[in-house]
């Protein structure tokens, strides 16, 4: 009998919870627990996006909930972030990492705990472009001291998740995200970047079997 697991699936640059919506309704109704969480002035959070002025307020959500999940071996979860949410889940990674099984890079920004997050930004300007806050870019607060560590960020087993014909998380960088060695590596053919809404059934299937693996 499969374990039923708690999956906290995080959104990237632009979107909000309401993306996952196909892929929240097919675990639950596989009896699995989904928290899909709105990061600052994102979704239906309540914050305004002038209000959003550093990278700490973006995540603030995502790190409250966090605090409140208990620290007990058996209610970890499997943290799920797609795109740019591949650094928000690192940041969490590193302050929560006994409370996290396993964590997933959906074509997602995979740092390596030896250089600041930052860095992966700076080699795509065009996502960073799209980054732009009034206050200027969250890429300055991720590229000062070292962010990542191995005891805590690195103890946490990664998958990453490979989208073929993805437009914006290009196949060449997503290779390079590839070699700061995830314990593996799923492939989903044709699915674009929005695998949540254009292939939610073969998602849904690959987590499933990623809490399996690593729960």
């Amino acid at each position: 009998m499969e374990r039923k697991q708690h999956f906290v699936l995080i959104h990237g640059s632009c979107h909000g919870a309401w993306c996952w919506y196909k892929v929240v309704n097919l675990l639950k109704t596989a009896g699995h627990q989904v928290t899909a969480l709105d990061l600052g002035a994102s979704g239906v959070d309540p914050k305004r996006l002038e209000e959003v002025t550093s990278f700490s307020d973006y995540l603030q959500p995502l790190m409250d909930f966090f605090a409140s999940l208990p620290d007990e071996q058996d209610r970890k979860v499997i943290l799920v972030g797609h795109s740019y949410a591949g650094l928000c889940i690192s940041l969490a990674m590193e302050r929560f990492p006994k409370k996290i099984s396993v964590a997933v890079f959906i074509a997602a920004y995979m740092p390596h705990h030896s250089s600041p997050p930052g860095t992966l930004i700076q080699e795509d300007l065009e996502l960073g472009k799209m980054l732009v806050r009034p206050s200027g870019l969250f890429v300055e607060d991720l590229v000062s001291g070292n962010l990542l560590t191995e005891e805590k960020f690195g103890s946490v087993d990664r998958v990453f998740i490979k989208l073929e014909g993805d437009k914006v998380m290009m196949e060449e960088f997503q290779q390079l995200m590839i070699q700061n060695s995830p314990k593996d590596v799923k492939v989903i053919s044709e699915a674009g970047h929005m695998v949540m809404l254009s292939k939610p059934h073969e998602l849904y299937r690959l987590l499933q079997d990623i809490g399996d693996n690593f729960s």
